[in-house]
């Protein structure tokens, strides 16, 4: 879904507003900057991308999210924390990579316990599949890499095998202790329950 050309609401405090949704921004005009940039694919409340960018002031962090409650709590948690290095943008995932933003001018995408669509007869609405791939190799920098996480087994498996079919992304290990990646509350909540989170990475090459 693309929203109406026309702003129907105020902007939040942070929210990223294109003027045009047909045509590409340039993300260096809304921070002011030319810092590193991280997408939060479906930032849920927030929560990991307004930590992250507290401990990563030197970087940009832009967030993208379909729900707008949501939207609004992220936007005004970056403005109560002071965090000029975060904005908003409500939109879908797969429409942003591939229409909206230009070509490798992202250093790292995340993608955090994205819907798992556990049903068969549902996969193909799964977002982790050869055309987000596509569009993830587009906007990535050379060297820039693919974060995924996901509590659900068997879309860890599907995803590792579209991921290993797929030519454009180079497979790497991730350790827990290999930087700073700090925990959602879905995951917090999913390990309360005995529940364990797989994730991937993965980089675009040099």
């Amino acid at each position: 879904m693309v929203p109406n050309t026309k702003t129907v609401r105020p902007a939040e405090p942070n929210e990223l507003v294109p003027e045009d949704y047909f045509a590409e921004i340039d993300p260096r005009r809304f921070f002011g900057n030319e810092a590193p940039l991280e997408i939060d694919l479906g930032c849920g409340d927030g929560k990991f991308t307004l930590e992250m960018a507290e401990h990563h002031p030197e970087r940009n962090f832009l967030a993208i999210e379909r729900l707008l409650g949501r939207v609004r709590k992220v936007c005004r948690g970056a403005e109560k924390g002071g965090l000029k290095n975060v904005r908003v943008l409500r939109l879908e995932s797969l429409y942003t990579l591939e229409w909206l933003l230009p070509e490798s001018c992202v250093d790292r995408l995340h993608l955090l316990c994205p819907d798992p669509w556990p049903k068969v007869k549902h996969h193909r609405r799964r977002l982790f599949q050869e055309p987000f791939l596509k569009a993830v190799v587009r906007v990535l920098k050379p060297g820039g890499e693919l974060l995924f996480k996901t509590d659900h087994d068997e879309y860890f498996d599907w995803s590792e095998e579209h991921l290993d079919a797929f030519k454009g992304l180079e497979k790497h290990a991730w350790a827990d202790d290999d930087f700073f990646y700090p925990r959602t509350d879905f995951q917090i909540q999913w390990e309360a329950e005995g529940k364990r989170l797989q994730g991937l990475r993965a980089r675009k090459p040099r």
